[in-house]
């Protein structure tokens, strides 16, 4: 299939041939017919990205300051490779579309294949075929066209406009900024009984705003503007201002309290500054409110990837009932726009659109891109026939997200060969490929494990999906390595452990446990025996995530704790050379409900104990990781992997070559075992029963008692 993309480095763009996005759980594919592209939005990503490095750093102050704790945390090599990675991916574009739903995910309930729908979001965007959440879609009436239904999502954001200016039939309302979206809230406010009265600084956009149909529009510094409108009003001033315009000017917010009846409400859609002159606001008790893009639901994980609908009876309108009510305006005959419609574009031509757009070279409004829904186009994407040399594992991936391109990739290239991957978006998903050398990429993580040329499967993939592919690789009779956690609950580990006993083949299951490969980590085992029962003291500094992160989903992420957390229980269970067991656990209280700082207490089978501190409330001055082992009048003192202290007789300290957390050696061991028949790094039990460990944490904390394994 084709997609549109841009390289942020370059602001490079182009149509590229890429596999299908992944078909999630609670998601359809839809084959797209039409998509608009919103010239304010997307025209300043695009901009931004055709600047020079100098330019972009001054337009997202914000990225370059995570850059430089970046720098401050990991090294200037290591934040160096992050954001060139980031910068060289091919990033898809657009957000708003209409097509055919060609298949539905498990879970979907009110949609089904050969429905039309409009589509919205972040998976909304220009390609052939994109897959998007239940929430996301809503259903376009048989004879309603596809090219009008495409404007769905731009025209939810001018109706939560609407909806945060509370107006009623036969109220008036000034629209400040008449592009695209401007022009769409007037078209729904006349279609609804509202007056609107239009302002833009734009000659261009007036004169387009008046032939689409648009009454009342006038330019900013028209004479006698504002008597204008206070004649428009009846002298009243108007009831609402909703301001669609994006400058950096306060010209807007100001104009708004002049020309505002009392009590009146300004509601700011567009991406304005707010440092108004206090006067009219407060003479008038002006209600000033910000409005979010589609409406209830915007952003919220619950709402956009889990399909949880609001009650209708306590939210009346969501993002996807906003989408419906514009939908069903278009029905009804109440709403037309096809004069907002100034140009079409196939999908081939659509870099042309974009310069047009940047360089204002023709006047233009609402832009599509038509596809070509009747073409052939294929899921899977070959990238090279050459045979595959021998003498190496037979690698596929499944999932290619940061953590993948930045550590494991450069870390596996020499020691497999690349044969398949899979990843949540095709444009993703065809850079990866490419640049590591991948033979081919698609979207089915299913075709890979048929794949008889694959004998390994790496997972790196969000956690909820872990334990599932884990077992269909053990079917599949392929060796696996899985990013933490194994499983997200005790039900799906005993899925996982019985799969992996009845195998006859008994292929390699192993957890992405670094720690235990790090240098220094290694010196301390090497330096105590198994049998010395050992306190161990680990401390991590793990920072806040906030709480709407999907890490923080239990249902996806599995909390903290699950997610990292595990790395230090298998940590602590390694140095002390022995099984976990009890365990005991407890929170600090959290006004979210989140056990993400918790003192974990384990006991081992020599009597060793350790307690795991995992503080996510702390500063990020402060090193993220130190581990103490105290056993026989020896104490070690590893610091954040860079330094490790060894106060025994003398004092010892030794500085490993920055930081390394034993990635590289992991991946070294792990393949080297797959390619020689060895036993693996990290026995199964040993996997196994860290996992079972850190489940039991989260049953200590639910119980306040100990756990005995």
């Amino acid at each position: 299939m084709q997609q549109l993309t841009q390289q942020l480095k370059s602001g490079k763009m182009e149509v590229l041939e890429v596999p299908f996005p992944t078909l999630y759980k609670g998601h359809v594919l839809v084959r797209n017919h039409y998509s608009v592209i919103s010239a304010g939005t997307e025209g300043k990503t695009v901009t931004d990205a055709r600047k020079g490095y100098i330019a972009k750093a001054r337009s997202r102050q914000k990225e370059v300051k995570q850059v430089i704790d970046m720098v401050k945390l990991n090294g200037p090599m290591a934040t160096y490779k992050l954001v060139m990675n980031k910068l060289e991916a091919p990033s898809q574009l657009g957000y708003s579309t209409a097509g055919e739903v060609i298949a539905v995910g498990e879970g979907i309930k009110n949609l089904k294949v050969g429905d039309k729908v409009a589509c919205g979001g972040g998976g909304a965007c220009h390609a052939d075929v994109i897959a998007v959440s239940e929430n996301l879609c809503a259903k376009v009436a048989t004879d309603v066209d596809l090219k009008y239904a495409a404007f769905s999502t731009i025209a939810a954001i001018a109706i939560q406009g609407m909806r945060q200016a509370d107006l009623r039939m036969g109220e008036n309302c000034l629209i400040i900024g008449m592009g695209l979206l401007g022009q769409l809230t007037a078209k729904i406010l006349m279609a609804s009984g509202i007056r609107p009265i239009c302002v833009d600084v734009s000659t261009q956009q007036v004169e387009q705003s008046l032939k689409s149909g648009i009454k009342d529009v006038y330019e900013r510094n028209a004479p006698g503007l504002e008597e204008t409108i206070m004649k428009f009003s009846r002298g009243h001033g108007v009831d609402a201002i909703i301001i669609t315009a994006g400058t950096s000017s306060l010209d807007p917010v100001e104009l708004a309290g002049t020309v505002a009846r009392k009590k009146a409400k300004v509601v700011i859609v567009g991406a304005v500054p707010t440092g108004f002159d206090r006067k009219n606001y407060y003479k008038k008790e002006l209600d000033l409110r910000m409005s979010m893009s589609y409406g209830p639901g915007r952003g919220d994980l619950d709402y956009e990837q889990k399909n949880i609908d609001y009650p209708i009876g306590y939210v009346r309108w969501t993002e996807n009932r906003n989408m419906q009510s514009y939908l069903d305006l278009l029905e009804t005959g109440a709403l037309d726009v096809e004069k907002l419609i100034s140009h079409v574009y196939e999908l081939p031509e659509a870099p042309n659109a974009y310069d047009m757009i940047l360089s204002r070279s023709e006047a233009y409004n609402g832009v599509l891109i038509q596809y070509d829904a009747e073409a052939q186009i294929s899921s899977d994407l070959v990238l090279s026939t050459q045979t595959i040399p021998h003498g190496k594992p037979n690698v596929a991936m499944i999932g290619a997200g940061n953590f993948a391109q930045n550590v494991l990739l450069p870390l596996m290239k020499d020691h497999c060969n690349f044969v398949g991957l899979t990843t949540g978006h095709g444009n993703t998903a065809k850079y990866v490929a490419e640049k590591y050398g991948f033979q081919y990429c698609n979207d089915s993580a299913e075709q890979l494990l048929k794949d008889e040329k694959i004998n390994t499967v790496f997972i790196t993939t969000r956690h909820d999906s872990h334990a599932k592919y884990v077992v269909d690789c053990i079917k599949s009779n392929k060796h696996v390595f899985v990013e933490k956690p194994l499983a997200l609950t005790e039900d799906e580990l005993e899925e996982v452990r019985v799969a992996y006993q009845e195998s006859k083949s008994r292929q390699y299951v192993m957890i992405g446990f670094n720690r235990r490969f790090a240098p220094a980590v290694q010196q301390i085992k090497n330096l105590l025996n198994d049998d010395q029962p050992k306190s161990i003291n680990i401390r991590v500094n793990a920072g806040i995530t906030p709480p709407e992160h999907w890490t923080n989903d239990m249902d996806i992420g599995g909390g903290r704790m699950i997610g990292e957390g595990c790395h230090f229980i298998d940590l602590a269970m390694f140095l002390a050379g022995a099984k976990i067991t009890s365990v005991s656990a407890n929170a600090m209280e959290d006004p979210n409900g989140l056990d993400n700082t918790v003192v974990v207490n384990l006991a081992f089978a020599n009597g060793s104990v350790a307690s795991v501190n995992y503080f996510s409330n702390g500063n990020k001055r402060v090193a993220k990781e130190q581990i103490e082992v105290f056993c026989g009048e020896t104490v070690c003192r590893i610091d954040d992997f860079k330094t490790l202290t060894i106060f025994g007789a003398s004092e010892k300290t030794i500085k490993f070559k920055g930081q390394d957390k034993g990635h590289q050696e992991e991946i070294k061991q792990f393949l080297g075992a797959v390619n020689s028949g060895s036993g693996q790094p990290i026995s199964f039990e040993e996997c196994y029963l860290s996992s079972l460990a850190t489940l039991k944490v989260m049953q200590s904390l639910k119980e306040q008692r100990t756990i005995v394994l």
